[in-house]
């Protein structure tokens, strides 16, 4: 047995629905930009041009239904993704293979301290200090692909407070689940454990302590979340 000389840190997982046992997080991708009103409304050209990624930390994630509102910033928004988790991996995954390595689909909030990210586009440097803070990646339980299927078109929703701030169809998406899949497997190799978050469509808003998100998408269930 090893040996460790500090104590080991914890697995994240996520729970899913239907068993106790639970998808251990190994990597957390995002895909930025990846649908054509969002890619808009933050200022940019909406056509199709090569999508980038950036990474939160797996435990960033979090399932306990409450978002801390997180320090330094006075501007953090939702943004409402469709999660995939993978249960296989490997280099250069063919388009036409990639869904074989999905495990199942999950809701999930890339929640974003939208005043430092901006700082930090103007500077040219990463986006770590906007994104993969504590507790930035609200996330409910995995739906196995055994029972959903691949969802491919379907309503994403998300209210505040019961009013709806943003609301798209899966079908929108700019870069689909399989091509993100085997785009990110040329330049990384994925592994069981990895989870995509697939990008938020337009409406993305700042919330403030009290509010209340609701998250749903057709098939997926719903996601409620309370900034505390």
């Amino acid at each position: 047995m090893t040996e460790y000389v500090i104590e080991t840190p914890p697995v994240f997982a996520l729970p899913v629905v239907g068993t106790d046992a639970q998808f251990p997080v190994r990597r957390v991708y995002c895909i930025g930009r990846n649908y054509a009103a969002h890619a808009i409304e933050m200022g940019h050209d909406p056509d199709r041009e090569a999508p980038f990624f950036f990474q939160k930390n797996p435990n960033n994630l979090d399932t306990s239904g409450t978002f801390p509102y997180p320090p330094h910033t006075n501007d953090v928004h939702h943004e409402a993704e469709m999660l995939v988790a993978l249960k296989s991996g490997g280099t250069n995954i063919a388009v036409d293979d990639a869904l074989d390595h999905v495990y199942g689909y999950g809701l999930s909030l890339d929640m974003t301290r939208r005043d430092l990210q901006s700082v930090q586009k103007k500077m040219g440097r990463p986006w770590e200090i906007g994104k993969a803070f504590e507790k930035s990646g609200p996330c409910g339980p995995l739906h196995p692909v055994s029972e959903v299927g691949h969802p491919d078109q379907g309503r994403l929703e998300l209210k505040v407070n019961g009013a709806v701030q943003q609301e798209a169809d899966l079908n929108q998406m700019i870069w689909k689940v399989p091509e993100m899949i085997s785009y990110l497997s040329e330049y990384f190799e994925l592994a069981a454990g990895d989870v995509i978050m697939s990008g938020t469509p337009s409406g993305v808003a700042a919330v403030v302590k009290g509010d209340v998100m609701v998250m749903s998408i057709d098939g997926l269930g719903t996601l409620e979340v309370s900034v505390i």
